[in-house]
């Protein structure tokens, strides 16, 4: 196919059919789902419209999308109105983009269990902020921030990771009144990867002595305490890596670089440049160098199979909320601290949170109504002639794929 025109929806309808038949009782129902809503995307399996040219007369289908929040081609509305609401409430204070990174033998015990592991990722990375930012060595304060949960790498490898965007700023824990940060220095990353990496880790054997973790395939053996113990205690012994920096296009380039992502997936279109049948080409970044300013890219070219697969991994637990605002600025408190920042700050108005739900459910996300013509097709791409509504295509539900026992435990082939 040409590499202008290949995606993943593409590679997906040619390779997926055989995917699932070599994958027959080893994909679970969410991945089916996914699958199936990303084949029919934007096809004549889910309905749509006919708009007409006035001048020339011919017709031009516009087909419904899926809607489904793993689709690279679906909710771009949603990821715009998203990053605009969040760059609506951004005040005049310093803010910093922290990353923090689970390490292998941490991401392979979360791949088997995803709604412990990445609740517990979550409730330790804010846990982990707000505690040092509360120390009066390092500010004296009560912060928040906004924490998306990214799973892959370049090469959409399994690699958890939490993106966090955090003003320096807050009230001051004994006064209550509110105080802006250094603009230079939010804390020392090793500081916060050594209290993370406890905080995280005590979590995760209190999870595990619940009985709330379960071990399967490459990880198997850590049913045994006497093994999941000596894991955690080699976890221990190590530095976790913690990136903390002022961003420097600012906090509105940093969330709509993260809108990409939250609202999509690990890949986009853009990035796969040939799909030959058989095999997939995707550009991805290399790691820097120690002496190396500004990153190298390369092409990877792995099996249709493979690919799918890489992808696949990166499908979370129906219900899972890969955004989360903690602290001052949760969802339950925000624009009582945003309008008390601004009075503090001497800005005026607060701009309303009219952006979109974070967390709507699967499909429900505002932006994603029934298609109109779009830009390049608000007027008849072979006269100009102004395009109308004539009538309404059907939807035709796909048959479905065969089910299978849902779980949020990956199957055997599945494994990162």
């Amino acid at each position: 196919m040409e590499a202008e025109r290949v995606g993943v929806a593409e590679i997906f309808r040619c390779a997926g059919p055989a995917y699932r038949e070599h994958m027959a009782g080893r994909l679970d129902v969410g991945r089916l789902k996914v699958m199936a809503a990303i084949e029919a995307c934007r096809t004549a399996l889910l309905g749509g419209h006919i708009y007409a040219c006035d001048g020339c007369g011919r017709e031009h289908p516009l087909y419904n999308s899926c809607r489904n929040r793993h689709c690279p081609t679906c909710q771009g509305m949603a990821a715009k109105r998203w990053s605009e609401a969040r760059a609506a409430e951004l005040l005049p204070v310093p803010y910093f983009h922290v990353v923090l990174t689970l390490p292998k033998e941490i991401a392979a015990i979360g791949f088997g269990n995803r709604r412990v592991v990445f609740g517990i990722l979550f409730k330790t990375v804010a846990e982990t902020l707000r505690t040092i930012a509360a120390d009066p060595r390092h500010g004296g304060m009560r912060i928040g921030g906004t924490a998306v949960l990214h799973t892959w790498d370049q090469q959409l490898r399994f690699h958890p990771h939490l993106h966090v965007v955090v003003p320096n700023a807050g009230f001051d824990v004994e006064s209550g009144e509110w105080k802006t940060g250094s603009a230079t220095f939010l804390a020392p990353v090793k500081v916060l990867g050594s209290l993370f990496r406890r905080l995280f880790l005590e979590e995760l054997a209190r999870a595990h002595g619940r009985g709330k973790l379960e071990f399967h395939g490459t990880v198997a053996h850590l049913a045994n305490p006497g093994e999941f113990h000596a894991t955690l205690a080699a976890a221990r012994s190590r530095d976790w890596v913690v990136y903390a920096k002022r961003p420097f296009r600012g906090p509105g380039q940093v969330f709509r670089y993260l809108a990409r992502y939250t609202h999509r997936i690990a890949i986009s279109d853009s990035r796969i440049t040939a799909f030959g049948g058989e095999t997939v080409s995707f550009r991805h970044r290399k790691p820097k160098g120690r002496e190396e300013c500004k990153p190298r890219y390369g092409t990877m070219t792995v099996s249709a199979d493979e690919f799918i697969r890489r992808f696949l991994l990166h499908v979370l637990p129906d219900g899972m909320h890969r955004i989360r605002h903690f602290g001052i600025l949760a969802n339950g408190c925000r624009a009582r601290t945003l309008e008390s920042a601004r009075e503090a700050l001497g800005s005026i108005g607060c701009p309303d949170d009219g952006g979109v739900d974070d967390d709507a459910p699967e499909g429900e996300r505002e932006g994603d109504e029934i298609p109109q013509p779009e830009a390049a097709h608000v007027t008849c791409p072979h006269c100009g002639a102004a395009l109308r509504l004539v009538r309404d295509i059907p939807r035709r539900r796909p048959a479905h794929a065969s089910r299978a026992p849902p779980s949020d435990r990956p199957n055997h082939g599945t494994q990162p």
